[in-house]
């Protein structure tokens, strides 16, 4: 199942008076036992491998090589899920500002990597609090528009498929504002729940999805808000898990649990066991999407040294400036080399030219501007996305 948020607030289709059929709960939802020995055995694995990919990270040693990449690929899977689908060339050739014309999928892609981003460094600025004005910061610069949470009814969710009404969000906009406030909390302060923190982010995850506070783009955003929570905790420095992946791959899954908490929330023994097998495809995302990254991050690691030793032994050219820009940028520009090294835009063009002597990149024209791509880190890329 697959569903969409729409709002007929103009066409008058549904009547203003719906009422949301499932009730927002506090969070934690009560009596729900989040330690079964089910749920234990997931949460110690999918720590072992986000430790393992923190601590991999920081064998990078220009983070922002990381976030470049890895951001990219959680903004493409995440996009997809949302049926915005785009391959890696566009987007890389997006980047280097050389198309004419940028399709929709790659604008949406490139908004949500610069969401996420700015989120990312929001987060840093305020603390580590993660509140509702960054959320709404968020949309605003995924949707390019100036809105803010819902304020009025008529937004329902309904199968893409065969048009039925799944799920009817909060209506009112005080009850929106309401429920906001009360999961900022809960985002926040750590003393209103000692849960663990991966099994306190499906909850929030879940519990921003039924609230649905914005028109739009709530799914996204709501994913980001994961990945941001998990830096917040400190169980990643920088936002390099996208379990998007994940919920792309089992997106039937996704939504059908998704909505089983809400279908079973009149009756208790329902519900607490439809909220644990949420918690646990959470668990398992993280568990599944950390290992991932790991493999990819440790292959960017071998590459990276890889290709620093043919630069000093095939090309005599070796600068750490230049081997981070071709891992930050897989595919590259003489203006960037010039950037990044400080050097004349002759030189950058030399070096570039050197490398693709040794076939360390391969040159590309397009009208009358080059681009270089590193292509053993782009298959490298691409094999990952087939994981």
């Amino acid at each position: 199942m697959c569903y969409f948020g729409l709002n007929f607030n103009m066409s008058g289709v549904i009547p203003m008076v719906l009422r949301a059929s499932y009730p927002i709960p506090e969070l934690p939802p009560p009596n729900v036992d989040f330690q079964s020995q089910e749920l234990l055995t997931a949460l110690v694995s999918a720590h072992r491998y986000l430790a393992e990919l923190k601590g991999c990270a920081m064998s990078i040693p220009n983070q922002t090589i990381l976030i470049n990449t890895l951001v990219l690929q959680e903004a493409k899977a995440s996009s997809e899920v949302e049926s915005y689908v785009t391959t890696q060339d566009e987007l890389f050739q997006a980047d280097l500002h050389i198309a004419e014309w940028v399709s929709p999928a790659v604008k949406e892609v490139s908004r949500y990597r610069e969401a996420l981003m700015y989120g990312f460094d929001r987060m840093r600025q305020q603390q580590g609090v993660l509140g509702n004005s960054t959320l709404i910061a968020l949309f605003q610069l995924l949707k390019n528009s100036n809105e803010t949470f819902r304020t009025g009814g008529g937004t329902v969710l309904k199968n893409e498929k065969t048009g039925a009404t799944v799920f009817i969000p909060p209506q009112d906009g005080t009850q929106v504002l309401a429920h906001m406030r009360a999961l900022e909390r809960f985002i926040n302060d750590d003393s209103a729940c000692e849960l663990d923190p991966i099994i306190k982010m499906a909850l929030i995850h879940h519990q921003f999805e039924s609230i649905h506070p914005f028109s739009d783009g709530n799914g996204r955003i709501g994913r980001i808000l994961c990945v941001l929570y998990l830096v917040q905790t400190g169980l990643l420095d920088t936002p390099l898990l996208y379990l998007s992946r994940y919920i792309n791959q089992h997106k039937n899954d996704y939504y059908r649990l998704l909505q089983a908490v809400r279908d079973a929330s009149g009756d208790a023994t329902a519900s607490a066991a439809n909220w644990q097998a949420w918690v646990l495809f959470m668990l398992n995302a993280v568990e599944q999407t950390a290992r991932q990254a790991v493999q990819l991050v440790k292959g960017m690691r071998e590459l990276m040294a890889e290709t620093k030793l043919r630069m000093r032994n095939e090309s005599n050219l070796y600068s750490q400036d230049l081997l981070n820009n071709l891992f930050r940028h897989p595919y590259t520009r003489i203006e960037f080399v010039q950037s990044d090294l400080g050097i004349t835009r002759q030189t950058a063009a030399r070096y570039l030219r050197q490398l693709v002597k040794t076939g360390l990149v391969q040159e590309f024209g397009q009208g009358k501007r080059l681009y270089f791509i590193n292509v053993p880190l782009v298959q490298l890329l691409a094999q990952g996305e087939q994981v």
